[in-house]
């Protein structure tokens, strides 16, 4: 009798890259885009650059593809897409856009929010850029600002890794994506993101700890998500929107309306960086 393989990301005796694998397949069925050349996951703030990229040719809603789900996070999309672009080299490539992000805080499992990288990679992708919105810890970093992430600290006390799987994060930001960001704009910062779990924002004591450990940003995605694609062989580039300054340092409370309104009026500028940047790399 032929062994019967489950698509079920949450059974614990499945295999998550044998799942990754499964949804990559759906997706490039669905989107009728044989193979992937780069992912991105649009953080708040983002989702506009896909449609400075390049041309739609494919979406998928989230529900349709083994170990997905819709966000339940305002400001993300639910959706998988294909989009067609030409790289600076003038050669024609696809991108996937993944625009169903599972955040830590939603309590569905480390599993679920490394799972869209995990496709990214089973669908061909070589390269993924990974952006969110983000308080900011330095005082000139104003609101709108694009900063590209170095290094992580990851404060969720989770891992995507199971069993003895050893696997080196020293370069985990790619030295060499944040120097083709430069070449679009010089000026981009650069610092160290702080992944807390959320879904509460950070208090004031939380965020000097977080500076005084080395982080320049915090917030609730995307460390988790590196880890996972370094694992699966992924090279990672990095972005934040700062959408405010975090705790303390801000001398308003926060909101994630605030979040949406700086990511909202940022959009245009940033959407258009990330797409050139998205094209010099190939």
């Amino acid at each position: 009798m032929a062994e019967t393989v489950t698509t079920d990301i949450d059974d614990p005796t499945s295999d998550p890259l044998e799942v990754a694998r499964l949804a990559a397949e759906r997706v490039r069925e669905l989107t009728g885009v044989a193979r992937f050349d780069i992912a991105l996951v649009l953080g708040s703030g983002w989702g506009g650059a896909a449609a400075h990229l390049g041309e739609q040719v494919g979406e998928v809603s989230a529900d349709d593809v083994p170990g997905f789900s819709r966000s339940g996070v305002p400001g993300h999309s639910g959706t998988l897409s294909a989009i067609r672009y030409t790289d600076a080299a003038g050669a024609s490539k696809h991108a996937l856009v993944l625009g169903a992000r599972t955040h830590y805080y939603e309590g569905k499992g480390v599993r679920r929010v490394a799972h869209g990288v995990r496709v990214a990679a089973a669908a061909g992708a070589s390269v993924i850029v990974l952006t969110n919105g983000c308080g900011g810890l330095r005082p000139e970093w104003l609101p709108g600002t694009a900063v590209l992430i170095k290094d992580h600290i990851n404060l969720t006390a989770d891992s995507p890794i199971e069993g003895a799987t050893f696997v080196d994060l020293t370069d985990l930001y790619s030295a060499r994506l944040r120097g083709v960001a430069r070449t679009v704009d010089a000026s981009l910062d650069e610092g160290v993101y702080v992944q807390f779990r959320g879904p509460h924002y950070e208090t004031p004591a939380e965020v000097q700890m977080a500076h005084r450990i080395g982080g320049d940003l915090v917030g609730m995605s995307t460390a988790l998500e590196a880890i996972a694609a370094r694992q699966a062989g992924l090279e990672v580039l990095g972005i934040s929107l700062v959408t405010n300054a975090a705790a303390g340092i801000s001398a308003t409370p926060l909101s994630h309306t605030e979040v949406i309104e700086a990511g909202r009026e940022a959009g245009p500028r940033i959407g258009a960086l990330l797409a050139e940047i998205v094209r010099r790399i190939g």
